[in-house]
């Protein structure tokens, strides 16, 4: 049975989840555990998506049909991120100022969603993360 298909996905959201939390660790100055969920560089999504993407390219070809259907997912993934996830954001925050007088009113996170550079640093990772596994694996 070849593993490769469930451990890669696994390994880059690990590696994705990891270098966030460094990255927004040295840009808050502290630990940045409260900084870990939706958004941020890079993303986990596009991480996982691209990973088994490119790890099918490199396993069965570009002509395999399951790469039709990862790069299908990924897109509509990636744009999610991008779009929806990015605007129900920015509605959480002009709801967090319209009810910021309100006593019991908990604050709705913010940062949800990715930029394109955030996108394009997750999908970097999953390559990166198939390329990887494809080659200790082979």
């Amino acid at each position: 049975m070849d593993f490769s298909y469930a451990l890669t996905p696994f390994l880059a959201w690990l590696v994705a989840g990891v270098s966030k939390f460094i990255i927004n660790s040295i840009k808050a100055k502290q630990l940045a555990f409260g900084l870990i969920g939706y958004g941020g560089l890079p993303s986990n999504h596009s991480a996982i998506v691209s990973s088994m993407a490119a790890l099918i390219v490199l396993k069965e070809g570009i002509g395999h049909p399951a790469f039709g259907v990862a790069i299908t997912l990924a897109f509509i993934v990636m744009l999610d991120a991008n779009s929806l996830r990015r605007q129900v954001g920015k509605h959480a925050v002009a709801i967090n100022k319209l009810v910021a007088g309100v006593a019991d009113h908990q604050a709705l996170r913010e940062r949800m969603g990715h930029t394109r550079l955030e996108i394009a640093a997750g999908i970097a990772v999953g390559i990166a993360v198939a390329a990887a596994v494809n080659t200790i694996l082979t």
